[in-house]
Formats: C-alpha cells, sequence, structure tokens
C-alpha cells in the first residue's frame, strides 16, 4: 500500500496499543496452562501468529476482541506437525524450544527474510545435544527432547534466545540455570519474561550466574497486557515535531525496555549521544528525530541489522531523500544535514517501525511511503491513529 501523508501539527489524545512484547510471552505462558484468561491482547500480524502456531501446537484458544480464552498445551504430548510463524522473530524464537521437548518433530515456516535471521543459539544447542535441525529458506526442523539443566546462551544478536529457552524450561519439573556468555543485550526484554512467568506461578530470576527458572509448571491466571511503550514512542513523537499529543495507557513501572523513550527524546533534542543498547527497537524514530533537529549520535547500533530490515542501513537509504546523511559504523550511527521534501516515494523495506518513523518525519515535510501496510506487523491502528489526531492520510495505491 502507498499512502501520501499531508504536513500537519498532530493535535489530539490516544491510549497506548497493547504490548505486543508482553502479548507473546503471556500467550505462550497462558497456554501451558490448564486455561488462563488474558485481556487487551492485539490483532497485530505478530500476535495473531503465535496464536495461530499456539491452536497447531495443541492449545485451546478462544478469542473474544481483546480477550483470549487460552489453555490446554502439555509440550511433552506435542506431536509431528508444521508452523506457519509468518514474519514473527518473536514467534519462531518463542517457540522453538517449546518444540525441543516432545521429541516429535516439528517444522516452523515463515518468510525467507523470517529464516535469514540468526538462529545461531538454537542451532549450537541442538548439535551439543544431538538433536535435529535441519534449516531451509522457508522453514527449519526440529527434534528433541529439551530436559532442566544448564545452559550457555548468548545475546549477542538477540535476547529472544533466552526468552525462549526459560519459558520453555520453566514448563518443565527441575531447577535449570543459563548463563549469559558476552555482553547481554536487551536484558529488559527477559526483565519482561521473568516477570510474565512469575505471573504464572513460575519462579524466575537474575543472578550472578545468569537466569534461573525453578520449572515446575504454570498455573492458570488472569492477566492484563500493559500499554506498549515502543509503539507509543512513535505518537508521542509528534510533541518533539511542534505537536500537543496526549498518550495515555502507560506504566511507568513496566519492565519494558522502551519506557526509557521520553529520557532519549532529551538526550536528541540536548543533542546528547544515545545508546540504544537496552532498546534497539527505537533505532529507526530516534533516527528521525535526530535528522528533524538537525543531528545526532548513537552507539550501540551493532544488532540493527538482525531486525526485520537492516535498519540503519534502511534509514540511511530513505533519510537521504530527505537530505539527511547517516553514517553507519560497525557500532555507532550519525546523523547529519538539513531535512527537505523528499522528491520520491520512500521505502518501508517490509519494516513496520522503518514504516513509522518515516510517517512521524513526512507529516513534518509531506511526501509518499510505499509498503504502509507493514505496520500491520504490530501497530495495525497507526494510520487511524494519525488522523486522528488531525493528520491527513491518503490512500495512494491501495495494493
Amino acid at each position: 500500500m502507498k499512502i501520501e501523508i499531508i504536513p500537519g501539527a498532530a493535535r489530539g489524545a490516544v491510549t497506548a496499543p497493547p504490548s505486543k512484547s508482553e502479548a507473546h510471552r503471556a500467550l505462550i505462558c497462558g497456554a501451558l496452562t490448564n486455561g488462563s484468561t488474558l485481556h487487551g491482547v492485539s490483532d497485530s500480524d505478530d500476535v495473531t501468529a503465535t496464536l495461530r502456531c499456539l491452536e497447531t501446537l495443541g492449545t485451546s484458544v478462544e478469542k473474544d476482541g481483546g480477550t483470549v480464552y487460552i489453555g490446554g498445551l502439555d509440550p511433552k504430548e506435542i506431536k509431528e506437525c508444521t508452523l506457519n510463524c509468518g514474519e514473527s522473530g518473536s514467534t519462531l524464537r518463542f517457540l522453538l524450544p517449546l518444540c525441543l521437548i516432545s521429541g516429535e518433530r516439528v517444522t516452523l515456516t515463515g518468510t525467507e527474510k523470517l529464516l535469514s535471521r540468526p538462529l545461531d543459539e538454537y542451532e549450537e544447542l541442538c548439535k551439543r545435544r544431538a538433536f535435529l535441525f535441519e534449516k531451509g529458506e522457508n522453514s527449519v526442523t526440529v527434534a528433541g527432547a529439551l530436559t532442566p539443566g544448564e545452559y550457555d546462551v548468548s545475546m549477542s544478536k538477540s535476547s529472544q534466545f533466552m526468552t525462549g529457552l526459560l519459558i520453555s524450561l520453566g514448563s518443565l519439573d527441575g531447577r535449570s540455570v543459563l548463563r549469559v556468555l558476552g555482553r547481554a543485550e536487551s536484558a529488559s526484554y527477559v526483565d519482561i519474561t521473568l516477570d510474565v512467568m512469575r505471573k504464572f506461578g513460575v519462579g524466575a530470576s537474575a543472578s550472578d550466574e545468569g537466569y534461573i527458572t525453578s520449572g515446575g509448571g504454570y498455573e492458570r491466571a488472569e492477566f492484563t497486557v500493559g500499554g506498549d511503550w515502543s509503539n507509543a514512542a512513535f505518537t508521542d513523537a509528534l510533541n518533539v515535531l511542534g505537536g500537543d499529543v496526549k498518550v495515555a495507557g502507560l506504566d511507568a513501572t513496566s519492565r519494558q525496555g522502551d519506557r526509557v523513550y521520553p529520557v532519549a527524546f532529551e538526550k536528541i533534542i540536548r543533542g546528547e549521544t544515545v545508546d540504544l543498547s537496552d532498546c534497539p527497537d527505537l533505532a529507526p524514530l530516534l533516527f528521525a528525530l535526530a535528522a528533524y533537529r538537525g543531528g545526532g549520535r548513537f552507539t550501540g547500533t551493532g544488532r540493527l541489522k538482525y531486525k526485520e530490515s537492516d535498519r540503519a542501513e534502511a534509514m540511511k537509504e530513505e533519510l537521504s531523500a530527505f537530505g539527511v546523511t547517516l553514517g553507519v559504523g560497525n557500532d555507532s550511527v550519525t546523523v547529519s544535514g538539513d531535512l527537505v521534501r523528499p522528491g520520491m516515494a520512500l521505502s518501508s523495506h517490509n519494516d513496520h517501525r522503518i514504516a513509522m518513523a518515516l510517517s512521524v518525519l513526512l507529516t513534518v515535510t509531506g511526501g509518499e511511503l510505499d509498503g504502509a501496510e507493514a505496520v500491520r506487523k504490530s501497530y495495525p491502528e497507526f494510520y487511524e491513529v494519525l488522523r486522528s489526531l488531525g493528520i491527513e492520510v491518503k490512500i495512494v495505491d491501495a495494493r
């Protein structure tokens, strides 16, 4: 879908959408109980992919608007099947180790781009334990019998490997210790995992050893998904551009790492360096805001190449149409230049956060964006929200 955004200042109030990060984790933990109720579950493509896969694995799912009644999955009883993960990295990485419990062959499929993203930690785990791990362009097939114990896990490319193993091992009887190899990137996302696991009755904590789960299985719970700080940042950013937008529905005590976005906004305004090590999903938006402010410097950007797109390179390409230069280093990005209206349609690179970041910037300059439908991955209502704030968004091509 191609859209055109007409320049304008946003005015009004919005409620943050439900957290995709919390929803994935709560759906899987809830599935592993004998029956739980989750409130505030979105219809984003990624969350829908997790629900679809859980049903395929044998979970009972009933959805009533934003409420999901879920449960009944015994990972030891998983049968040979194929899971369609779509484009959701969370779905793939969170469910793969759960499929390594019953010993049955399970194939996880998805787009070629999804399966090109790193799965190194799981591949190495399977190799060390003589489990099956067969990877193709659009699929990975695994089989094994995961047991409680001690594991060494690198988080240098993604914290999702740690989350997947913690949730899966939490469903088994016995204590497990997961040691972190090297630097623990995006540790705040593992904090979300630990918090959700505890709310479903499984002991889980961080320690000097790494992460520990007491196991023992999940207990039924009623869980409300909190507001999504990651996606709320895109509407709150309109204030940096001269708007007047009130964002409700965010919990200041949330474990979500992207709750730091107001601090990052202030650093950009003051011209200070922003470290993205623990909040990489904010990168495209922060690059866009730095472009608006005339420049900025960022560190901790090395892992952006492992996201839905190579986000630093994608933003470098698209911001050049605004007359802005991105200098991309191994673990740093610099932004410089004066903002102008793009003379060509921009591309979302099929990445929801690129699409939303560019859209925010287009509210200043105006212009067209191709591939705008990428927002369905996490925030399907995004353009309706912009319209509710007085920003004119036209559909140029609905294909």
